[in-house]
């Protein structure tokens, strides 16, 4: 199978849909398919094999990660030199027009990845008043794919209730070697601060305004014996560097690879306060890392989080229902061992090999398709 791929974020950057990305191009490359990437300026040459067409973009002001990809030439001539079975659409923005247009006028099938819950985001900044257009955007580009892809049941719902077809479920696989509990460290715990009779709680993810990481402010507020890390960069650092003053809360900063896995590990609890994740990668990551999980009942950690069993919900939007359930664990020691380790072996059962299997049996689906779009769907040439 040769498989194109669209996206609007790629290395360097790091983030939940560019590590969706260099797994399955991994996957790709070991099971014998070939792959070209079209990415950001910016992004290596090749990655697992694929090469990676470089495009131009600016930047969004308030999320660097993801490109503002306008149409542009050049996309339709490599890709009909590269004759594709299959084009997929990862983290989309601007370049949704673009994808629809080459899988008509090259006739192949289209499939949709929904990575990022745009409305919602709208919401957070201020911009509500264009949620609507924002879904009728979204839903007038995969409408037009053979398929699209769901992280979570909650995502699938919405999109569902907004008129958004052909959809399936395509979860996230998590690295159980990488993310384990055996690297944790008492020296890593030190150097935040942490005192021998705190227990560390850790967010990991975007110190940005739809994170709700504010929230913690309040939460922690008050809270006896524990001590906040907060791993991570983000537009509201500096906000949020002044308004936890006082508070026992140490900024780790970006941080990846074995330190990652570290600072995970080395941690007594998660806390994840967002409400806008359409899957919730660094809930999983934690959970591998032993680590019992306090989040937000709304988005992808519903499909992630055994309330009770690996660990407890808190009412999206409420700092003291949010303390509420990080004092329970926090006064339970027992308890909080237990769900860490039913998370790890709840981790275990996701592997990245299993999702990607998933995906290329969709692929496959898609695919029988082919024949009815060339017999009745001429190619613009």
């Amino acid at each position: 199978m040769r498989v194109a791929l669209i996206t609007e974020t790629f290395l360097p950057h790091v983030n939940g849909v560019v590590t969706t990305l260099c797994r399955q191009l991994e996957h790709l490359q070991a099971h014998g398919h070939e792959a070209i990437l079209f990415a950001p300026q910016g992004a290596p040459a090749s990655y697992a094999g694929a090469q990676i067409v470089p495009l131009h973009g600016l930047p969004l002001p308030m999320y660097p990660e993801l490109q503002l990809t306008p149409p542009q030439f050049g996309v339709t001539p490599r890709l009909r030199r590269f004759q594709p079975d299959i084009l997929h659409l990862a983290g989309l923005a601007a370049l949704g027009p673009t994808a629809r247009y080459v899988a008509q006028s090259l006739a192949i099938p289209l499939v949709g990845a929904y990575h990022t819950d745009f409305p919602a985001y709208s919401t957070h900044y201020g911009l509500g008043f264009l949620k609507g257009w924002v879904y009728h955007y979204l839903r007038w580009i995969h409408n037009g794919c053979s398929m699209t892809l769901c992280p979570s049941s909650a995502t699938f719902s919405d999109l569902q209730a907004h008129g958004f077809h052909r959809l399936r479920l395509w979860g996230r696989g998590v690295d159980t070697t990488r993310f384990h509990p055996g690297h944790r460290s008492e020296a890593w715990r030190a150097s935040t601060g942490l005192q021998q009779v705190e227990r560390m709680l850790l967010y990991v993810g975007r110190l940005a305004t739809e994170k709700r990481v504010e929230l913690l402010i309040d939460a922690v507020r008050g809270l006896k014996g524990v001590r906040l890390v907060l791993v991570g960069d983000g537009p509201l650092r500096a906000e949020l560097e002044d308004r936890f003053a006082g508070l026992p809360v140490y900024f780790a900063g970006y941080l990846s690879g074995e330190t990652l896995a570290t600072a995970y590990a080395s941690a007594d609890m998660f806390v994840f306060p967002s409400d806008t994740e359409t899957f919730g990668q660094v809930i999983q990551e934690a959970m591998a890392s032993g680590l019992p999980v306090v989040a937000a009942q709304a988005g992808g950690s519903l499909d992630l989080v055994r309330s009770g069993t690996t660990g407890l919900f808190f009412r999206p939007g409420d700092a003291h229902d949010l303390q509420s359930r990080v004092q329970q664990l926090v006064s339970n020691p027992s308890h909080l061992s237990q769900m860490g380790r039913a998370g790890r072996a709840a981790a275990e059962q996701r592997s990245w090999s299993h999702v990607m299997n998933t995906l290329l049996g969709y692929y496959s689906q898609v695919c029988h398709n082919r024949t009815f779009l060339r017999r009745y769907i001429r190619p613009i040439t």
